[in-house]
């Protein structure tokens, strides 16, 4: 049965039909509004729906030459685990053999792919998304995740009803899994500088790995919402909201500590705020690794995502040890295949993705080996803060990540539109923000770069009907504020965007 796009909720219709909308494949995962009780919102997809998901995705695998075997877990939400068996069902009747994980966060999933000698993934979570969302983070080529043209193949398969259903499928709950991850993120790793570090996890999965990962390293552990409950009493698992990383800050400065470390929902991701309260965004965190990183290995090669500050290409430190960045798409699955390709030892993106390749890790995003990572950062700099770290950087003055609304259905044209608005006003002589534009960066949305080094970003969100929005500059505050204003007034030529949910 092909599923379809528009069910209404509480009908017969509803638990016969497999109802998928054929936005929530999006880029480089699948994500859905999968329905709340406080909310009126129609549900994109139903159980039936995800397990059509599931024999699409078996179905899948086999055609690449990567299947039987695949990987499943689920996050903290309290349908995850509904969603899960319903995918495994249909996973199974593609003839797929599954080893669940049970509850895990998104790295613990890509970890059990080399730790179980099993090729495919199939990660349940909507991680920093509000409740009543859902989705699949997938790959079936280790450490890779599915891109445009995987997710193009899912799509068409699962749409199409064009399913290979040869049954024989396997399940095998792995006992213990949890236990195995921690041991392997704690390997080898012990700092001796004795560090006071505020665990958050929004309540959401990471509150059961991060807290003992740090304690196990060294650290003296604040635990923050560490208590798992899937109705997020304070504020969404997410390290890139401003709410979150205030939490943190008081937390901070209350105790003393001498960093904070903040975990998104599925725990791929990992925000900072340093010892003075300072929320620092991830990309200048990923500055500051990458000083740290590049120190020790020569030559070293980065990739950092458009949305992230110029730094990785002007920082002086950076280019005196010799290190070379490239800017890439943004988006986990975009970043994690630049990395390998390039054989770089780490990408970082703005979003708190950090992705470390051999030595340090395994190639994909895992924000305790992040939070790791910046523990050893610290350690490594004995009688420095993590605020002495962060004033050594140039100074910038950047922006959040700012996110008006926009249709799904509607989002990559109205990009498209942009795109061709910046190019003509290039082509013609225009200035931006009273500047000339001195580069125009189209790998993912738009980077206009006014000829003061000030830039512009607008790309279509890959995983929420949204757009997104960053700027940043070398110079001041208020060129800061210019360029906002130059980007956003040619945004409002489109009646399609939507307001803020945040702004400068």
């Amino acid at each position: 049965m092909k599923p379809v796009a528009e069910l209404t909720p509480n009908t017969f219709a509803f638990e016969t039909t497999p109802l998928v909308k054929p936005t929530g494949f999006r880029e480089y995962d699948a994500r859905w509004w999968f329905g709340h009780p406080t909310s009126k919102k129609a549900p994109e997809i139903n159980l039936m729906g995800i397990q059509a998901l599931g024999m699409g995705l078996g179905t899948l695998i086999r055609r690449r030459g990567a299947g039987p075997k695949i990987v499943v877990g689920h996050d903290f939400r309290g349908y995850s685990m509904t969603i899960k068996l319903a995918l495994t069902q249909g996973l199974m009747a593609a003839g797929a053999e599954v080893k669940d994980i049970g509850l895990a966060l998104s790295p613990m999933a890509y970890f059990a792919q080399f730790a179980l000698d099993v090729p495919s993934v199939a990660m349940v979570t909507a991680s920093h998304n509000e409740n009543g969302w859902t989705g699949v983070k997938m790959g079936c080529d280790r450490p890779l995740t599915f891109g445009p043209e995987e997710m193009g193949q899912l799509r068409d398969i699962v749409l199409g009803g064009d399913f290979d259903l040869t049954g024989g499928g396997a399940y095998e709950f792995v006992e213990g899994f949890r236990q195995t991850f921690i041991d392997d993120l704690v390997d080898g790793h012990t700092i001796s500088r004795k560090l006071k570090v505020v665990a958050a996890c929004g309540n959401g999965t990471a509150g059961a790995f991060a807290p003992e990962a740090l304690e196990r390293i060294g650290c003296e552990v604040i635990p923050l919402d560490v208590e798992l409950d899937h109705t997020f009493p304070r504020y969404n698992p997410n390290p890139e909201d401003m709410e979150m990383l205030h939490a943190i800050r008081d937390a901070v400065l209350e105790h003393g500590a001498d960093v904070g470390l903040g975990f998104d929902g599925d725990g791929d991701r990992c925000g900072v705020v340093d010892n003075e309260g300072n929320e620092i965004f991830a990309d200048k965190v990923g500055v500051m690794l990458a000083r740290d990183i590049s120190a020790q290995h020569e030559n070293s090669v980065f990739v950092a995502d458009v949305k992230s500050t110029g730094l990785y290409a002007t920082d002086p430190v950076l280019k005196e040890q010799g290190a070379k960045t490239d800017y890439w798409k943004t988006g986990h699955s975009y970043i994690k295949r630049r990395v390998t390709e390039l054989g770089a030892i780490a990408g970082f993106e703005k979003s708190g993705h950090f992705f470390f390749g051999p030595p340090i890790g395994r190639g994909y995003d895992d924000g305790i080996v992040t939070a790791i990572a910046v523990c050893e950062m610290l350690d490594r700099n004995p009688g420095k803060s993590m605020a002495d770290l962060y004033r050594a950087l140039p100074l910038t003055y950047g922006s959040p990540t700012m996110s008006p609304h926009c249709d799904d259905e509607i989002k990559y044209e109205v990009i498209d539109r942009v795109v061709k608005r910046f190019e003509a006003m290039q082509a013609d002589g225009e200035q931006v923000a009273g500047h000339p534009i001195a580069d125009l960066v189209t790998v993912n949305g738009v980077r206009v770069v006014a000829d003061d080094g000030t830039w512009g970003l607008v790309r279509a969100s890959s995983n929420k009907p949204e757009l997104v929005v960053v700027v940043e500059s070398p110079v001041s505050e208020q060129r800061k504020v210019d360029m906002f204003h130059a980007v956003d007034a040619v945004l409002r030529e489109n009646s399609e965007v939507g307001e803020y949910n945040q702004t400068l």
